[in-house]
C-alpha cells in the first residue's frame, strides 16, 4: 500500500507540475505576475482533496470541508482530461503545424467535457433484472444500491433525491451493499442524513453491509448512525424474510471474516451481500442463488474504467458463475469526482419470481 502511494504521490505531482507549466506557456500574452498566479491556484487546487481528507475529522466549518473537498475531487478529473486533451492536440499539431493555441483548446475542451459528465452523474439509470426459482412461492421486488459515499461530495440533498428514486421503484426490500458513508460520519451527522433515510418505504426491511469506506470512517462510528436509521446492518450475519436469507458479509477490510460456509444456509433463497467482488468464487461454489457486489465504481471515468475491467473478473453488470446469478453494482453516487464518462451511476432493480 505504502509503494503504490509513494508512486500515485510522485505522478500526481509530476502531472500538476507538467499542466502548470503548460498552461503557463500558453499564457505568454498575459503579464507574468498573472501566469504566476495562475500557477499558485493550481498548485493549491492540487492540495485541496488531500487537505480535506486528512482534516475529515477536524472540528472545521462543514462548509469550508465541503468546498475543499469538491475543487479537490474536480481538480483530479481536470487534471486526467486536460493533459489528455493536450496531449492530443500536440499530436494534431504535429501534422498540423499551422494550429495556435493548442493548449486553451484541450482546456475549453476538456471543461466541455466535465460538464456533459456532471449532468451524466446527476440522472443515475435503473438498470432491472428478472430472475426466477424453485425456492420462491411469491414475486419480491428488490432495489440493491452500493457505493452512495454519503459525505461532503454527496450531500443531503443529493441524496433525498436517492430516497425519491428508490421509493419510485415500490420495493418490498432495500439492500445497501457498502460505502454508504464515504470518509467520516461528522458531516452525514451534522446534515441529519438519518432523517433521510428513514424515508425508504420497504416492507420487507432495509438491509446493508459495510464497505471499505465505513472503516475509512471509523466503523464505531458508523454503527452509531446506522443504530438511529431503520437499516438492519448485517457484519458476517443473516437475516430471514420468509423464503429469502440475506448473508451480509462483513468487508475485506476487517481482516479474518467468516466463511459462506459459515453462514448460509441450505433451505433458502440465499442472496449474499459483499461490497468487494472478491469473494463471487466462493458464492458460486458453494450454490449461492444470488451474489450482488459493489465498491468497483467501473472506474467512474474513461479510461480508469478500462483498469477496473483489467482488475476485477467482474468489473459490472450481470453473469451467470455456475448457478449463481452475480451482478456487480457501479454505485449508485460515486466517490470525489462528481462525473461520470464511459461509466453509468445506477440504481439495480431484481424482480425474484416463482418457476
Amino acid at each position: 500500500m505504502i509503494p503504490f502511494a509513494i508512486i500515485f504521490l510522485v505522478v500526481y505531482l509530476g502531472a500538476n507540475t507538467y499542466l502548470a507549466w503548460r498552461i503557463f506557456t500558453a499564457l505568454d500574452m498575459l503579464p507574468v505576475w498573472v501566469r504566476v498566479v495562475v500557477v499558485v491556484a493550481i498548485s493549491a487546487m492540487a492540495l485541496m482533496l488531500f487537505a480535506s481528507i486528512g482534516l475529515r475529522n477536524v472540528a472545521l466549518p462543514e462548509g469550508l470541508m465541503r468546498a475543499m473537498f469538491n475543487i479537490g475531487s474536480v481538480w483530479l478529473v481536470f487534471l486526467l482530461y486536460s493533459i489528455l486533451a493536450i496531449t492530443l492536440f500536440d499530436v494534431v499539431h504535429w501534422v498540423v503545424p499551422s494550429l495556435r493555441y493548442g493548449t486553451l483548446i484541450a482546456i475549453v475542451l476538456t471543461i466541455f467535457v466535465m460538464q456533459l459528465g456532471y449532468v451524466h452523474y446527476r440522472n443515475p439509470k435503473v438498470v432491472e433484472h428478472s430472475f426466477m426459482s424453485e425456492k420462491i412461492s411469491s414475486p419480491k421486488r428488490i432495489v440493491a444500491i452500493s457505493d452512495v459515499h454519503l459525505g461532503y461530495g454527496t450531500n443531503r440533498k443529493a441524496l433525498e433525491h436517492y430516497v425519491e428514486l428508490i421509493n419510485a421503484q415500490n420495493p418490498d426490500m432495500v439492500l445497501i451493499v457498502g460505502d454508504l458513508i464515504d470518509n467520516s460520519v461528522r458531516p452525514v451527522e451534522e446534515q441529519r442524513m438519518e432523517e433521510v433515510l428513514n424515508r425508504i418505504s420497504a416492507p420487507d426491511g432495509i438491509f446493508m453491509v459495510v464497505g471499505n469506506h465505513e472503516y475509512i470512517s471509523g466503523i464505531d462510528a458508523v454503527e452509531r448512525f446506522v443504530d438511529k436509521t431503520d437499516i438492519t446492518l448485517l457484519r458476517d450475519s443473516v437475516a430471514r424474510v420468509g423464503e429469502i436469507a440475506i448473508v451480509g458479509r462483513d468487508d475485506k477490510m476487517r481482516g479474518e471474516r467468516k466463511t459462506l460456509l459459515e453462514l448460509a444456509p441450505r433451505d433458502a433463497y440465499v442472496v449474499v451481500l459483499d461490497h468487494q467482488p472478491s469473494s463471487i468464487e466462493e458464492s458460486a461454489r458453494l450454490g449461492a442463488d444470488l451474489h450482488i457486489s459493489g465498491h468497483t465504481h467501473r472506474g467512474q471515468v474513461w479510461p480508469i474504467n478500462w483498469l477496473a475491467d483489467a482488475i476485477f473478473e467482474q468489473s459490472h453488470g450481470h453473469r451467470k458463475w455456475q448457478n449463481s446469478e452475480v451482478i456487480v453494482s457501479s454505485g449508485l453516487s460515486l466517490w470525489g469526482p462528481p462525473f461520470r464518462i464511459g461509466t453509468d451511476s445506477e440504481l439495480v432493480v431484481i424482480v425474484l419470481q416463482p418457476e
